[in-house]
């Protein structure tokens, strides 16, 4: 039995998830005036399957196959090789950069307030409902 539900560790991922993606992010905008960089992003496609790969099927029947779980400890970061913005081969968008940051502050500080709600249901259930 785990102290903590799985919802706790799906959150855990998210915050992961979010801090790699913040570095990646920082790395992009730092390196934006550096000739020849591409600029990375965290796969969203890869996390979505790593994340239905986790889900549990209830099985009423014993001839029910179970859902398969190869959950991927790592994040996949790629190249976005398909634009260029600057002539000298640079193709950071800095505009979208600076969106993706936003956009992504909301996710983690989303993440964190669901984490506080479980962590605050948890000290009342210790404290016996109090």
């Amino acid at each position: 039995m785990s102290l903590f539900s799985h919802t706790i560790r799906m959150l855990e991922q998210g915050l992961d998830y979010a801090a790699l993606r913040e570095k990646v992010i920082a790395n992009n905008i730092a390196n934006a005036d550096t000739p020849n960089y591409k600029a990375k992003d965290v796969q969203f496609k890869a996390e979505l399957d790593r994340a239905m790969n986790s889900l549990e099927a209830k099985r009423t029947n014993p001839k029910h196959l179970p859902f398969s779980h190869s959950v991927n400890e790592k994040f996949v970061v790629a190249t976005r090789g398909n634009l260029v913005y600057n002539h000298n081969g640079n193709n950071v968008d800095i505009d979208q950069e600076m969106s993706d940051l936003a956009e992504n502050q909301i996710y983690y500080n989303a993440l964190i307030e669901r984490l506080n709600g479980k962590l605050t249901t948890l000290k009342t259930v210790i404290k016996g409902g109090k």
